[in-house]
């Protein structure tokens, strides 16, 4: 059987409508990826002018066939000859490489801030009892920086974090729930009050869980009704905290209807629709979300793929439909983190997505010649071509593509606040 390793056409022989193959690195040429299907005049052009003597091509997953004259066959050993020349677009290419490493460099100081973030949260709930006063102040502080960063970005991007947690894992759920309810905060227009104030909800939800035994709260098995019965408490006990912290009324709220439901079937008052506290409705939907990716059980964990399509499809009733669809709109049907194939056959997995243009996020694309370290991004919203055709387990991808992707096991998000148009961030 003839296929694209072996079955190679002329530089006369190219056609609009053909798939063909460049037999070279990445950044030797001009075009997003190595294989392709020519659209137009001008990428012809542009592989004559590489030096290739021939290309590759892949009948099948081309419109037509070559013009005449018999495809050259690859005998075993002999290389396809290069002689490179300069291009102005192959220029362009070399600038979109700089780009990235730029884009690198800004994404290894988000994942900093991110850690760094982190760490004062822990701080912040080291010496929340002790010395309330300086904890709640620090805590304001932090949410008043990030609310408005947020809330003067001109864009607000998402990006994935990586795995160097640095020892402040128990902390980055707070910390999720609070940048994906301020994403949608700020997406719905909410005042800079209303912000703050969520702001604070959505990192002290849970604050309530500090008088909840562990045994019950790290148990892997399924809760006995006793102990789910316990754990319920957490939202009682937190406002009795929060009170005391002097929390204003609409954090309170929060911290009491968190896992209130828009059907009635949350609790711990079992309140319907619009009855629960909208900062409430929107700190619901977080958490909920974090939670199907972040399960004490790692093992159970969903992709933010299926988190996503789980709410939207199977639990779409017990949140606020309104605000889950402001969810669905600003993380897109492929939130940061997912592992896709792209419609070339390429895997990579979403590391960036701009909320206001979700569908078109930066994909890092697994390429075997590219060291991981340098791996290629590519920007969906410019390659109009290529799309996204579906999203893959982690579990499924071959062992080489794993190591080299390094799917995230927990999924986070923040952002840069020193440079507020490239703003947030996932881990």
């Amino acid at each position: 059987m003839q296929t694209p390793d072996n079955l190679f056409i002329s530089m006369d022989q190219l056609k609009i409508g053909l798939y063909v193959y460049l037999d070279l690195k990445w950044f030797e040429h001009p075009f997003a990826f190595n294989n392709f299907k020519i659209k137009d005049e001008e990428q012809i052009s542009l592989i004559r002018s590489l030096g290739l003597r021939r290309v590759r091509y892949d009948p099948l997953r081309s419109d037509l066939k070559p013009p005449p004259g018999q495809p050259e066959r690859n005998s075993e050993g002999q290389a396809a000859e290069t002689v490179l020349k300069e291009h102005p677009a192959l220029t362009a290419k070399r600038a979109l490489i700089e780009k990235i490493q730029l884009q690198r460099e800004a994404a290894a100081r988000i994942e900093t801030a991110f850690v760094d973030t982190a760490k004062t949260i822990h701080s912040v709930d080291k010496n929340l009892l002790t010395h309330p006063e300086a904890a709640v102040e620090q805590a304001s502080k932090l949410i008043e920086q990030i609310a408005d960063s947020i809330l003067s970005a001109p864009d607000l991007a998402l990006h994935v974090m990586g795995d160097k947690l640095g020892g402040e894992e128990l902390y980055f759920h707070s910390l999720n729930v609070t940048m994906l309810s301020l994403m949608m905060a700020r997406d719905i227009g909410l005042t800079q009050e209303g912000v703050r104030f969520l702001g604070m909800g959505a990192l002290f939800h849970d604050v309530g869980c500090r008088e909840v035994p562990a045994r019950i709260l790290m148990k892997m098995e399924p809760l006995t009704q006793a102990e789910h019965n316990y754990f319920e408490l957490h939202c009682q006990y937190g406002i009795e905290i929060g009170k005391r912290l002097k929390f204003p009324a609409p954090t309170l709220a929060i911290i009491r209807e968190h896992h209130e439901l828009y059907d009635g079937s949350g609790y711990p008052q079992r309140l319907k629709g619009e009855a629960i506290d909208l900062l409430a409705r929107i700190v619901a939907i977080a958490n909920h979300y974090d939670e199907l990716c972040n399960p004490l059980n790692i093992a159970h964990a969903l992709t933010p793929h299926e988190a996503l399509s789980t709410m939207f499809a199977r639990l779409r009733a017990k949140f606020d439909p309104k605000l889950l669809q402001v969810f669905v709109r600003c993380l897109g049907v492929y939130p940061p983190g997912t592992i896709v194939q792209l419609s070339n056959g390429v895997i990579g997995m979403v590391a960036t997505i701009n909320t206001a243009r979700p569908m078109k996020p930066m994909v890092v694309v697994y390429d075997a010649e590219i060291p991981k370290e340098e791996a290629m991004l590519v920007d969906m919203e410019s390659e109009t071509d290529v799309n996204i055709a579906k999203a893959i387990r982690p579990a499924q991808l071959p062992r080489e593509i794993y190591n080299y992707l390094s799917p995230r096991k927990q999924v986070s998000y923040y952002f840069d606040a020193s440079a507020p148009s490239k703003a947030l961030a996932k881990k």
